[in-house]
């Protein structure tokens, strides 16, 4: 039993993830489905009432149900895993991404999943974290809809089908977060 609990604390290999997920899009692919975390989004404001206000959310949100079973089952082992599978919280990264991330302000990199500078309880409501938190998620939220899905949509869904605007979309958010950690992160870090 205490090898099984420290193999699922480890992070799993490639042969492991690999298959997982071919055989999760192979299953959608098979019943007809697309995969992407940013359609619960739309299926939550359809719940809510949405499709009242814009034709953008009238659809039978039924019609994602397992999708939401998939984004509660991704919550759940999201708990899981880092209340009751994790041995720290600790993250490892390179050497040399914590000597720039250092440089930038960040005092401990990879002691936690998140910089205490950035969203530390001392923090939390400060010019800095707000930028953030609303600028990040204005950002997310417009660039989801304007690309038509998010990140796990297009790199795994898109892509699997070949699906060429996927190819663009996910090209763009290599670009943009190339350009986040390069360039405005440093900047932001001086607030």
């Amino acid at each position: 039993m205490d090898k099984l609990i420290e193999f699922i604390q480890q992070p799993w290999p490639w042969w492991v993830s690999g298959p997982l997920i071919t055989f999760t899009m192979f299953s959608l692919l098979y019943f007809g489905k697309s995969f992407g975390v940013s359609t619960n989004f739309k299926t939550a404001c359809n719940l809510l009432g949405a499709g009242k206000v814009s034709n953008f959310f009238k659809f039978d949100w039924r019609d994602q149900l397992w999708n939401l079973i998939f984004i509660g089952g991704t919550i759940i082992g999201g708990f899981i895993a880092a209340h009751y599978l994790t041995p720290s919280q600790a993250v490892a990264i390179s050497p040399a991404t914590i000597a720039d991330l250092k440089a930038i302000g960040i005092a401990s990199p990879g002691s936690s999943y998140v910089p205490e500078e950035i969203f530390g309880s001392e923090n939390r409501w400060s010019l800095r974290s707000m930028v953030f938190l609303l600028g990040g998620g204005f950002l997310v939220g417009f660039g989801t809809r304007y690309a038509n899905g998010c990140t796990s949509g297009h790199a795994i869904s898109g892509l699997s089908n070949l699906q060429k605007w996927s190819l663009v979309a996910v090209i763009g958010f290599f670009i943009g977060g190339l350009a986040m950690t390069h360039f405005f992160l440093p900047l932001l870090m001086k607030l």
